[in-house]
Protein backbone atom coordinates (compact mmCIF):
# COMPACT_ATOMS: atom_id res chain seq x y z
CA UNK A 1 0.00 0.00 0.00
CA UNK A 2 1.50 3.37 -0.93
CA UNK A 3 0.89 6.29 1.88
CA UNK A 4 0.99 9.90 1.18
CA UNK A 5 3.13 11.89 3.41
CA UNK A 6 3.77 15.20 2.64
CA UNK A 7 5.52 18.05 4.40
CA UNK A 8 8.03 17.66 6.44
CA UNK A 9 7.09 13.96 8.41
CA UNK A 10 9.52 13.78 10.98
CA UNK A 11 7.64 10.89 12.15
CA UNK A 12 6.18 8.27 9.84
CA UNK A 13 2.50 7.30 11.66
CA UNK A 14 2.38 4.62 9.07
CA UNK A 15 5.53 2.18 9.26
CA UNK A 16 4.66 0.40 6.15
CA UNK A 17 5.79 3.27 3.81
CA UNK A 18 9.15 3.39 2.41
CA UNK A 19 11.12 6.04 1.44
CA UNK A 20 10.54 5.04 -2.47
CA UNK A 21 6.59 4.74 -2.24
CA UNK A 22 6.67 7.92 -0.68
CA UNK A 23 8.73 9.82 -3.44
CA UNK A 24 6.95 7.79 -5.89
CA UNK A 25 3.56 8.83 -5.06
CA UNK A 26 2.00 12.13 -6.21
CA UNK A 27 0.87 14.89 -3.55
CA UNK A 28 3.51 17.06 -1.96
CA UNK A 29 5.76 14.24 -1.21
CA UNK A 30 8.01 15.68 2.10
CA UNK A 31 9.19 12.73 4.06
CA UNK A 32 11.58 13.46 6.99
CA UNK A 33 12.77 10.21 8.58
CA UNK A 34 9.95 8.41 6.61
CA UNK A 35 10.28 4.83 8.62
CA UNK A 36 14.38 4.75 8.07
CA UNK A 37 14.16 2.04 10.49
CA UNK A 38 12.72 4.58 13.50
CA UNK A 39 9.70 2.04 14.27
CA UNK A 40 6.62 4.25 15.35
CA UNK A 41 5.21 3.96 18.83
CA UNK A 42 1.74 3.58 16.82
CA UNK A 43 2.56 0.52 15.70
CA UNK A 44 2.75 -0.88 19.44
CA UNK A 45 6.94 -1.40 19.71
CA UNK A 46 7.48 -1.26 23.22
CA UNK A 47 10.38 0.12 25.02
CA UNK A 48 13.12 -2.44 25.86
CA UNK A 49 16.04 -3.67 24.44
CA UNK A 50 15.22 -2.47 20.79
CA UNK A 51 14.88 0.92 22.43
CA UNK A 52 18.42 0.69 24.63
CA UNK A 53 19.27 -0.50 21.17
CA UNK A 54 18.76 2.46 19.39
CA UNK A 55 19.84 4.46 21.57
CA UNK A 56 23.42 3.19 21.84
CA UNK A 57 23.17 3.11 18.14
CA UNK A 58 22.12 6.56 17.82
CA UNK A 59 25.00 7.33 20.79
CA UNK A 60 27.92 5.37 18.60
CA UNK A 61 26.96 7.23 15.33
CA UNK A 62 26.18 10.72 16.74
CA UNK A 63 29.31 12.25 16.67
CA UNK A 64 29.90 10.45 12.77
CA UNK A 65 26.68 11.65 11.98
CA UNK A 66 27.09 15.02 13.08
CA UNK A 67 30.26 16.00 11.75
CA UNK A 68 29.34 14.17 8.20
CA UNK A 69 25.77 15.28 8.19
CA UNK A 70 24.43 12.09 7.60
CA UNK A 71 21.35 12.82 9.55
CA UNK A 72 20.59 16.35 7.48
CA UNK A 73 20.80 14.43 4.28
CA UNK A 74 18.95 11.62 5.10
CA UNK A 75 16.69 12.94 7.09
CA UNK A 76 15.57 16.65 6.52
CA UNK A 77 15.99 16.39 2.49
CA UNK A 78 13.46 14.32 0.23
CA UNK A 79 14.07 15.70 -3.36
CA UNK A 80 12.71 14.51 -6.60
CA UNK A 81 14.31 15.34 -10.19
CA UNK A 82 11.33 14.41 -12.18
CA UNK A 83 8.73 17.28 -12.45
CA UNK A 84 5.04 15.56 -12.94
CA UNK A 85 3.69 18.10 -14.50
CA UNK A 86 3.93 22.03 -15.62
CA UNK A 87 1.38 24.84 -15.39
CA UNK A 88 0.96 24.21 -19.16
CA UNK A 89 -0.62 21.26 -18.37
CA UNK A 90 -2.99 22.75 -16.04
CA UNK A 91 -4.26 25.46 -18.72
CA UNK A 92 -1.45 28.14 -17.48
CA UNK A 93 0.66 30.52 -19.26
CA UNK A 94 4.28 30.57 -17.35
CA UNK A 95 7.69 31.56 -18.26
CA UNK A 96 10.44 29.09 -17.81
CA UNK A 97 13.33 30.55 -15.73
CA UNK A 98 16.56 29.52 -15.21
CA UNK A 99 19.15 31.46 -12.57
CA UNK A 100 21.80 31.08 -11.02
CA UNK A 101 22.33 31.79 -6.83
CA UNK A 102 25.45 33.61 -5.81
CA UNK A 103 27.94 30.39 -5.54
CA UNK A 104 27.38 29.43 -9.44
CA UNK A 105 24.28 27.12 -8.79
CA UNK A 106 21.51 26.61 -11.46
CA UNK A 107 18.69 26.84 -10.42
CA UNK A 108 15.30 26.15 -12.06
CA UNK A 109 11.67 28.31 -11.13
CA UNK A 110 8.30 29.15 -13.29
CA UNK A 111 6.73 32.71 -13.46
CA UNK A 112 3.14 32.10 -13.87
CA UNK A 113 1.40 35.68 -14.62
CA UNK A 114 -1.64 36.92 -12.82
CA UNK A 115 -4.22 39.43 -13.63
CA UNK A 116 -3.14 42.04 -10.65
CA UNK A 117 -0.04 43.90 -9.58
CA UNK A 118 1.19 41.55 -6.31
CA UNK A 119 3.41 39.18 -7.10
CA UNK A 120 3.85 35.63 -4.70
CA UNK A 121 7.59 34.29 -4.15
CA UNK A 122 6.69 30.30 -2.91
CA UNK A 123 8.93 28.60 -1.07
CA UNK A 124 7.83 24.88 -0.94
CA UNK A 125 8.93 22.25 1.69
CA UNK A 126 11.70 19.53 2.08
CA UNK A 127 10.26 17.33 -0.09
CA UNK A 128 9.28 16.67 -3.88
CA UNK A 129 9.48 19.25 -6.24
CA UNK A 130 7.80 22.36 -7.06
CA UNK A 131 5.22 20.53 -9.40
CA UNK A 132 3.84 19.07 -6.44
CA UNK A 133 2.60 22.11 -5.49
CA UNK A 134 0.85 22.89 -9.12
CA UNK A 135 -2.81 22.65 -7.79
CA UNK A 136 -2.47 24.81 -4.57
CA UNK A 137 -0.80 27.45 -6.99
CA UNK A 138 -3.69 26.95 -9.62
CA UNK A 139 -6.08 28.14 -7.01
CA UNK A 140 -4.57 31.14 -5.85
CA UNK A 141 -3.49 32.40 -9.20
CA UNK A 142 -7.24 31.73 -10.52
CA UNK A 143 -9.35 32.90 -7.24
CA UNK A 144 -7.04 36.04 -6.48
CA UNK A 145 -5.24 36.95 -9.59
CA UNK A 146 -1.87 36.77 -7.92
CA UNK A 147 1.56 36.41 -10.04
CA UNK A 148 3.28 33.25 -8.78
CA UNK A 149 7.29 32.59 -9.23
CA UNK A 150 7.99 29.32 -7.07
CA UNK A 151 11.74 27.35 -7.66
CA UNK A 152 13.25 24.51 -6.83
CA UNK A 153 16.16 24.40 -4.20
CA UNK A 154 19.37 22.80 -5.46
CA UNK A 155 19.07 19.40 -5.76
CA UNK A 156 15.59 19.80 -6.47
CA UNK A 157 13.61 19.22 -9.65
CA UNK A 158 16.11 20.48 -12.74
CA UNK A 159 18.12 22.66 -10.00
CA UNK A 160 21.59 21.65 -9.66
CA UNK A 161 23.74 21.04 -6.80
CA UNK A 162 22.99 19.40 -3.47
CA UNK A 163 20.11 20.39 -0.74
CA UNK A 164 21.79 22.57 2.53
CA UNK A 165 20.26 24.98 4.88
CA UNK A 166 23.05 27.54 3.77
CA UNK A 167 22.61 26.75 0.38
CA UNK A 168 18.18 27.02 0.81
CA UNK A 169 19.09 30.60 1.70
CA UNK A 170 21.31 31.60 -1.02
CA UNK A 171 18.92 30.03 -3.64
CA UNK A 172 16.20 32.12 -1.84
CA UNK A 173 18.16 35.49 -2.07
CA UNK A 174 18.64 34.59 -5.69
CA UNK A 175 14.83 34.06 -6.87
CA UNK A 176 13.89 37.53 -5.13
CA UNK A 177 16.59 38.95 -7.03
CA UNK A 178 15.63 37.72 -10.48
CA UNK A 179 11.52 38.28 -9.21
CA UNK A 180 12.85 41.93 -8.55
CA UNK A 181 14.27 42.06 -11.90
CA UNK A 182 11.28 41.27 -14.05
CA UNK A 183 9.80 44.45 -15.38
CA UNK A 184 6.65 43.07 -15.25
CA UNK A 185 6.78 42.94 -11.28
CA UNK A 186 6.41 45.83 -8.90
CA UNK A 187 8.98 45.54 -6.20
CA UNK A 188 6.86 47.12 -3.82
CA UNK A 189 4.49 44.56 -3.63
CA UNK A 190 5.88 41.41 -3.41
CA UNK A 191 4.73 38.79 -1.16
CA UNK A 192 6.36 35.94 0.46
CA UNK A 193 4.95 32.22 0.56
CA UNK A 194 6.46 29.89 2.54
CA UNK A 195 5.20 26.28 3.39
CA UNK A 196 6.93 23.75 6.41
CA UNK A 197 10.34 23.77 5.61
CA UNK A 198 9.74 27.08 3.09
CA UNK A 199 8.57 29.18 6.31
CA UNK A 200 12.36 29.00 7.63
CA UNK A 201 14.04 30.05 4.16
CA UNK A 202 11.34 32.30 3.27
CA UNK A 203 11.55 34.56 7.04
CA UNK A 204 15.66 34.40 6.41
CA UNK A 205 14.48 35.60 3.31
CA UNK A 206 12.25 38.61 4.99
CA UNK A 207 15.32 39.46 6.95
CA UNK A 208 17.50 39.60 3.99
CA UNK A 209 15.02 41.68 1.50
CA UNK A 210 11.66 42.85 3.28
CA UNK A 211 8.68 41.96 1.47
CA UNK A 212 5.29 43.39 1.68
CA UNK A 213 3.76 41.16 3.75
CA UNK A 214 5.32 37.29 4.77
CA UNK A 215 2.79 33.98 5.01
CA UNK A 216 3.71 31.30 6.66
CA UNK A 217 1.38 28.11 6.38
CA UNK A 218 2.37 24.97 8.54
CA UNK A 219 5.38 26.07 10.00
CA UNK A 220 7.81 24.77 12.64
CA UNK A 221 9.56 26.38 15.15
CA UNK A 222 13.05 24.68 14.40
CA UNK A 223 14.20 21.59 13.35
CA UNK A 224 15.29 20.62 16.77
CA UNK A 225 12.15 21.48 17.97
CA UNK A 226 10.54 18.95 15.47
CA UNK A 227 12.67 16.51 16.49
CA UNK A 228 12.49 16.41 19.97
CA UNK A 229 8.15 16.62 19.51
CA UNK A 230 8.62 13.59 16.77
CA UNK A 231 11.04 11.10 18.79
CA UNK A 232 10.31 12.15 22.88
CA UNK A 233 12.00 8.19 23.24
CA UNK A 234 15.39 9.38 22.39
CA UNK A 235 16.61 12.34 24.33
CA UNK A 236 18.89 14.41 22.70
CA UNK A 237 17.98 13.45 19.02
CA UNK A 238 18.28 17.54 18.15
CA UNK A 239 22.09 17.70 19.05
CA UNK A 240 22.49 15.18 16.12
CA UNK A 241 21.21 17.36 13.71
CA UNK A 242 23.52 20.37 12.50
CA UNK A 243 20.51 22.20 10.63
CA UNK A 244 18.56 24.83 12.32
CA UNK A 245 15.95 26.14 10.21
CA UNK A 246 15.09 27.98 13.42
CA UNK A 247 11.83 29.87 12.01
CA UNK A 248 10.97 30.83 15.83
CA UNK A 249 13.83 33.27 16.36
CA UNK A 250 13.59 34.50 12.38
CA UNK A 251 10.13 35.74 12.27
CA UNK A 252 10.68 37.48 15.69
CA UNK A 253 12.85 40.05 13.63
CA UNK A 254 10.61 40.33 10.76
CA UNK A 255 9.57 43.99 10.32
CA UNK A 256 6.65 42.85 7.59
CA UNK A 257 2.98 42.51 8.25
CA UNK A 258 2.81 38.19 8.70
CA UNK A 259 0.42 35.84 8.94
CA UNK A 260 0.16 32.53 10.06
CA UNK A 261 -1.78 29.66 8.82
CA UNK A 262 -1.94 26.33 10.45
CA UNK A 263 -4.26 22.95 10.24
CA UNK A 264 -5.73 22.23 13.55
CA UNK A 265 -5.53 18.73 12.98
CA UNK A 266 -1.68 18.89 11.80
CA UNK A 267 0.17 15.41 12.96
CA UNK A 268 3.61 16.27 11.40
CA UNK A 269 3.63 19.86 12.63
CA UNK A 270 2.24 20.39 15.75
CA UNK A 271 -0.71 23.13 15.98
CA UNK A 272 0.93 24.56 18.94
CA UNK A 273 4.32 25.64 16.89
CA UNK A 274 2.21 27.23 14.64
CA UNK A 275 0.63 29.49 18.00
CA UNK A 276 4.53 29.81 18.69
CA UNK A 277 5.18 31.48 15.56
CA UNK A 278 2.55 33.81 16.16
CA UNK A 279 3.23 35.08 19.14
CA UNK A 280 6.46 35.42 18.50
CA UNK A 281 5.85 37.54 15.66
CA UNK A 282 5.69 40.97 15.28
CA UNK A 283 2.79 43.26 14.90
CA UNK A 284 0.81 43.81 12.28
CA UNK A 285 -0.03 40.18 12.39
CA UNK A 286 -2.55 37.58 11.93
CA UNK A 287 -3.53 34.16 12.65
CA UNK A 288 -5.73 31.91 10.72
CA UNK A 289 -6.77 28.24 12.51
CA UNK A 290 -8.07 25.72 9.33
CA UNK A 291 -10.04 23.64 11.04
CA UNK A 292 -10.31 20.11 10.27
CA UNK A 293 -6.86 20.54 8.56
CA UNK A 294 -4.17 18.21 8.46
CA UNK A 295 -0.49 19.41 7.79
CA UNK A 296 -0.77 18.82 3.57
CA UNK A 297 -4.67 19.17 2.73
CA UNK A 298 -5.02 22.83 3.93
CA UNK A 299 -5.92 24.44 1.25
CA UNK A 300 -8.51 21.35 0.17
CA UNK A 301 -10.08 21.77 3.37
CA UNK A 302 -9.73 24.74 4.19
CA UNK A 303 -11.58 25.66 0.81
CA UNK A 304 -12.63 29.26 -0.13
CA UNK A 305 -12.90 30.37 2.97
CA UNK A 306 -8.92 29.46 3.38
CA UNK A 307 -8.38 31.83 0.15
CA UNK A 308 -10.12 34.78 1.08
CA UNK A 309 -8.39 34.58 3.78
CA UNK A 310 -5.13 35.22 2.41
CA UNK A 311 -6.33 37.10 -0.04
CA UNK A 312 -8.16 39.81 2.90
CA UNK A 313 -4.52 39.33 4.49
CA UNK A 314 -2.64 40.22 1.26
CA UNK A 315 -5.51 43.25 0.54
CA UNK A 316 -5.19 44.46 3.84
CA UNK A 317 -1.01 44.42 4.36
CA UNK A 318 -1.05 46.44 0.59
CA UNK A 319 -3.56 49.33 2.50
CA UNK A 320 -1.20 49.27 5.18
CA UNK A 321 1.95 50.13 3.34
CA UNK A 322 -0.03 52.46 1.13
CA UNK A 323 -1.21 54.07 3.94
CA UNK A 324 1.79 54.63 6.11
CA UNK A 325 0.53 53.12 8.99
CA UNK A 326 2.10 49.87 10.65
CA UNK A 327 -0.12 48.94 13.88
CA UNK A 328 -3.50 48.93 12.49
CA UNK A 329 -5.70 45.38 13.44
CA UNK A 330 -2.65 44.70 14.68
CA UNK A 331 -3.25 41.04 16.28
CA UNK A 332 -6.40 39.04 14.27
CA UNK A 333 -7.45 35.10 15.18
CA UNK A 334 -9.63 33.73 12.74
CA UNK A 335 -11.71 31.99 12.61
Amino acid sequence: MVYRLHDLALRCTRAQACPDQCRGHYADKDATICAMGLWSLRYGERFGIRAAAVVLVVVMVGALARHTDVLDRYFIYFPSRELDATPGDAGMEFDDVEFRSSDGVSLHGWFVPGDGDVTMVWFHGNGGNMSHRLGNMVEINRRLGLNIFIFDYRGYGKSGGSPTEAGTYMDAEAAIAYVRSRADVDPEKIVYFGRSLGCAVASEAALARRPRALICESGFTSIGAIARSAYPFLPGIQILVTTKYDTLSKIARVSTPVMILHGDRDDIVPFSMGDELFEAANDPKRFYAIRGAGHNDTYLVGGGAYFDAIGAFIEDAMDLEQDGRTDTSTQQRMP
